[in-house]
Formats: C-alpha cells, sequence, structure tokens
C-alpha cells in the first residue's frame, strides 16, 4: 500500500514522519550517529535486505539528512555522513532511547544507556522547559497555528 504524502500539510509532525517515520530511516540515523557510515556496515549491523537499504539510504539522502562523501580511507567507496538537519535529529533519537528504556524492559532486563563521553556517567533525561525553565508536562502545552508573518 502507497503511503500518502505529508510534505505539504500544515502539521510539523507529519512533515517529520513524511521525511524520517519508518523504523529503518531512524535505525539508520541511530547507527550514523553511532560512528557507522559504510552501506556494508548499516547493512550488517540492521541485517536490512540490500534493496530496502537503498531506497532508505537514497530517500536519506534526496531529503537532506545524510550526504554521501568520499570514503574517509581513500578507497572508492563513499560514505554516508549526518548532513546539520541530521544531526539535528539526535534528541529525536534520544527520547525515543529514554521512551524505550522506560517502557519496553523490564526492571532486571539488561539495555543499552546512553553515556556522557567526559564524564562516563548516564545522561540526563531529556526535559521540555519553558522560558521560565519550568519543566513542562503534556498538560501544560498546547498548539497555535502561526502564519510566517507572525514567527
Amino acid at each position: 500500500m502507497k503511503r500518502k504524502n505529508l510534505s505539504d500539510t500544515e502539521c510539523p509532525v507529519a512533515r517529520s514522519l513524511d521525511v524520517i517515520g519508518d523504523g529503518w530511516s531512524l535505525l539508520i540515523i541511530r547507527d550514523a550517529f553511532d560512528g557507522i557510515s559504510r552501506f556494508s556496515a548499516f547493512q550488517k549491523n540492521l541485517g536490512i535486505a540490500r534493496s530496502m537499504l537503498t531506497a532508505r539510504l537514497l530517500a536519506l539522502v534526496e531529503q537532506g539528512v545524510l550526504e554521501t562523501i568520499p570514503a574517509s580511507d581513500g578507497t572508492a567507496y563513499q560514505e554516508y555522513v549526518l548532513t546539520e538537519m541530521g544531526r539535528g535529529l539526535f534528541p529525536v533519537i534520544i527520547a525515543l532511547r529514554q521512551w524505550g528504556e522506560d517502557h519496553l524492559y523490564q526492571p532486571d532486563e539488561q539495555h543499552s544507556v546512553l553515556i556522557d563521553t567526559q564524564t562516563g556517567e548516564p545522561v540526563t533525561r531529556l526535559e521540555l522547559r519553558s522560558k521560565e525553565n519550568q519543566v513542562l508536562e503534556w498538560r501544560d502545552t498546547t498548539v497555535r497555528k502561526v502564519s510566517p508573518d507572525l514567527k
């Protein structure tokens, strides 16, 4: 079944999902943050079919999330690296990670955690904060449509 194109909707969540909304794309982005950059390494790590990986990488490059560069070792291969737009997805990946840690593991079940490389300690939880630095919950927010001239 063909998915509906959401690139012209007013909702930023829908537009974002149009670019990165499938699981394979998010896992490719996660792996790129973890330092994977070669097609073969993505395929090995994800266990994804070559055709599916090719399609997802192509789409992420076309959307500006990844870019291709010559291989760092001077070989004829190319590498996939996150663009500035792609690096902006870091909080999204962390939010998914933390949600999964909170809701998808038993208390005694082993899983990975994100570590601050300078301190060696687990990273603190993401929080949404107001201009006054107050923690905001979902019920403390609302969506308001704005025209381009009111931004």
